[in-house]
């Protein structure tokens, strides 16, 4: 499981041109499932994700987690995260999980955030998006649970 993870001041997610999803200060996460991916993955990605203390104190370091400032979370499915560009100039993507098992696991992980954070967004599996955000530092982590 693959996450790209934006410390943002806001951030919205406008579906297929119509509903709009939006969060304050806080994480947007580009999430992109593999075809090994499990719950036990999610869990070890969220609960990485919501220890992580990438905001900064009084002092200006980055020693702050997301719970510490009551942040929300926007959540995207992303399969492009797992883009092979190794032969030739068209990806392929045949790494990311089947449809149905990667929208189970984007659940999954939504469900788990929802745990833990007051205000979760999300976009629509597979739908077309658009994503706004201002990324805040600019500060951006790249996770991936086979490093993990």
């Amino acid at each position: 499981m693959r996450a790209l993870i934006q410390r943002v001041s806001r951030a919205s997610v406008a579906i297929e041109g119509g509903a709009t999803a939006s969060i304050g200060k806080g994480y947007a996460i580009l999430l992109g499932i593999g075809e090994d991916d499990t719950e036990e993955h999610a869990e070890k990605l969220w609960s990485k994700i919501s220890k992580m203390r990438i905001f900064e104190d009084e002092n200006g370091k980055t020693n702050v987690s997301l719970a510490d400032v009551r942040g929300d979370v926007l959540i995207v499915s992303q399969f492009t995260l797992y883009a092979d560009c190794k032969r030739g100039n068209r990806p392929s993507f045949a790494k990311a999980a089947a449809p149905d098992e990667a929208n189970r696991l984007y659940e999954y992980f939504t469900d788990l955030a929802r745990k833990d954070v007051d205000h979760v967004e999300t976009g629509s599996f597979g739908a077309m998006m658009n994503v706004e955000l201002v990324n805040e530092g600019p500060f951006t982590i790249w996770l991936d649970t086979d490093s993990l």
